[in-house]
């Protein structure tokens, strides 16, 4: 799977599946026109929505290997690379998949608010399961695009398009929220993972040596993408994943202030900070007061 295949235009990508350009800047496309392939790597230049319904390989979503199967939904933003590994072997694609260009929805609601539907940016072991009643609205939600494409072009084209774009990844969003709810028993075990990341980074040299543990560098070791990460621990704790980490170092900072051998100082210097003055304004945002006047107190 070396070779990678570079897809620009909505109409290259139709080509490369024997699916005719209805619009330039948006299609449904159904795989199973598409002729017989094997794996390649893959680059797009727009947004992809996948409903792939044949498993053919494993399939690579950056450096990673995707959680990928039968009926899942796998979202891709532009710039991004994907593919499939079929290890040699030609398969048939089935399915259906949704593309449009990022020009498309400029100057639209959704235009201004795409970036907040994070999980185009998920990156590992993080595709959407759908229920068979799922996939009947994905499906439907593509039906009603594609009749919209079909449908000569009027003033009301693209509005009735971008609204049903919209309406679909508002769909995604509930989907990907019950996904969490169905899988909360494996979400608790990362937020003790997490918890167990922390105090480690805490009890090594790391937070004098690399500074403060970053969201990213949590969601790496957890095998997470940062936004799914930070997605997973808001619902599980109503915190963002930074606010939870901040806690986390203020409950050690409360901690270490009992020691009076320390200075202030020191103790931001131990936990990360590169300047004590962030500490100490980070300290009384939290807790009320500065770190002095909480030993004072106490």
């Amino acid at each position: 799977m070396e070779k990678m295949l570079r897809f620009e235009t909505i109409s290259d990508y139709n080509a490369f599946n024997n699916n005719e350009t209805l619009h330039p800047q948006v299609s449904v496309v159904d795989f199973s026109k598409a002729a017989p392939r094997q794996g390649h790597k893959m680059y797009f230049g727009f947004y992809t929505i996948f409903l792939k319904d044949v498993k053919c390989g494993d399939m690579v979503y950056g450096r990673h290997n995707y959680d990928y199967q039968e009926g899942t939904l796998v979202f891709l933003a532009p710039g991004q690379v994907a593919g499939v590994n079929s290890n040699g072997e030609t398969f048939q694609p089935k399915g259906h998949g949704l593309v449009f260009h990022a020009d498309f929805i400029h100057g639209t609601a959704l235009g201004k608010h795409i970036q907040d539907y994070s999980f185009f940016s998920y990156q590992s072991k993080e595709a959407l399961h759908l229920s068979e009643r799922e996939r009947k609205i994905v499906l439907e939600s593509f039906a009603k695009i594609e009749y919209e494409l079909l449908h000569a072009i009027d003033k009301h084209s693209k509005q009735l398009i971008v609204s049903n774009i919209e309406l679909l990844l508002n769909y995604c969003v509930r989907f990907y929220d019950r996904q969490f709810i169905t899988r909360e028993s494996a979400h608790k075990g990362i937020l003790e993972k997490f918890e167990t990341l922390l105090n480690e980074y805490y009890q090594s040299d790391k937070s004098q040596t690399v500074g403060l543990p970053s969201v990213a560098y949590c969601a790496r070791e957890l095998n997470l993408s940062p936004s799914y990460f930070g997605d997973l621990i808001r619902k599980e704790t109503g915190k963002t994943a930074h606010e939870y980490i901040q806690s986390k170092v203020i409950d050690m900072a409360k901690e270490r202030i009992f020691d009076q051998e320390k200075s202030v100082s020191q103790i931001a210097y131990e936990l990360g900070f590169k300047y004590p003055q962030h500490f100490t304004r980070l300290f009384k945002q939290r807790v009320g007061m500065t770190p002095n006047e909480y030993r004072m107190a106490n």
